[in-house]
């Protein structure tokens, strides 16, 4: 049987969300493969990444990113192998990586597709540690936070994929790091096994400004702020002089249908002569080269360890996307589509 006979599980973007997302906003269609053209290639999905920033384009409002079209199908980004290939810049057997369809194959020119180096690490980590999230996490800290040795970084989502190295690269640094985390599992995770300095688990602790003063005693001089919310509210009321917060995700506000009313900050950062800035990870992509030499440097040293939440089974993606928001991962949530 050739490849174009087979059957291609696409799932398709069925209706934006209420609040909280479910699978009722999604739909698993079975189609035939398209013929490939010249300059074509055909990629078997191996893994495929699961983020938070999706939640935000199935909105239709303005952002940073276009919005999900209603009727057409999901992307994220995917890990695949050249099945194969009438484009001279790829040959079968090859490791790719790119945001392409939530699909078990995909068909495209090759265009936003980069070769994976399996030599740099484990190819799912192009998904994490050596992708999207890691290089978030390095650009955000080393860019815009800028640590100093002996100073204090506080990273909310902090178990997370962008989280874990966040505050991995802190502690490279010199820094005192402190996560916060939803779960006891996550809080060790993070002091444990990444040597984070404290982790407070903020389901559970009764006052968070307390609880960031008794390991915080010095200020919070860089915070990486994932969450937003209630908990960024309290990080923020300990900020030094000069501190820098980065704003690299809101996911306690997501699935809001209204905006929640939160302190202003514009008077700290004034009086404490404060940074807070927002991005994202391609206003730095001149300097991806650089970022993933120094990261798989890391990995490979032992340096940043990371962990991989990884859910078997196409058919149990959406799943799997759903329980970012449940807080069902340690570390960076896949699914696994097809053996290596």
């Amino acid at each position: 049987m050739g490849v174009f006979e087979l059957t291609n599980r696409v799932i398709y973007f069925k209706a934006r969300p209420k609040g909280m997302p479910d699978e009722s906003n999604f739909e698993i269609r079975e189609e035939n493969l398209p013929v490939l053209n010249e300059g074509d290639v055909l990629i078997r999905s191996l893994y495929l990444s699961v983020d938070p920033y999706m939640r935000g384009r199935m909105s239709d409002a303005k952002s940073y990113a276009e919005p999900y079209k209603v009727g057409e199908p999901f992307k994220g980004g995917i890990v695949g192998k050249i099945i194969e290939s009438k484009n001279d810049r790829f040959q079968e057997g090859q490791y790719v990586e790119g945001i392409l369809n939530w699909a078990e194959y995909n068909v495209t020119d090759g265009k936003g597709v980069r070769k994976i180096n399996p030599e740099w690490g484990p190819v799912a980590t192009a998904l994490h540690v050596l992708g999207m999230p890691g290089l978030t996490g390095y650009f955000g800290l080393m860019y815009i936070g800028q640590p100093k040795e002996g100073e204090t970084v506080v990273v909310s989502g902090a178990s997370g994929a962008v989280g874990t190295v966040v505050g991995q690269i802190a502690k490279l640094k010199g820094c005192r790091v402190v996560g916060i985390a939803g779960g006891d599992d996550k809080c060790a995770f993070l002091t444990d096994e990444l040597g984070f300095d404290a982790a407070i688990n903020y389901k559970t602790t009764e006052n968070l400004r307390q609880a960031l003063k008794e390991v915080c005693p010095n200020g919070v001089d860089v915070y990486f702020d994932n969450v937003g919310g209630a908990v960024s509210d309290a990080v923020m009321s300990r900020i030094n002089f000069q501190s820098r917060t980065i704003i690299c995700g809101q996911i306690s506000q997501y699935n809001l249908e209204k905006p929640e009313l939160g302190p202003r900050v514009a008077g700290q950062l004034l009086t404490t002569s404060s940074l807070m800035k927002g991005f994202i990870v391609s206003d730095y992509a001149e300097h991806n080269k650089e970022a993933i030499i120094q990261l798989s440097q890391w990995v490979r040293e032992g340096k940043i360890q990371y962990r991989e939440n990884v859910v078997e089974g196409f058919e149990n993606t959406v799943e799997a996307f759903l329980g970012l928001f449940r807080g069902d991962n340690i570390g960076k949530q896949l699914v696994k589509v097809a053996e290596e």
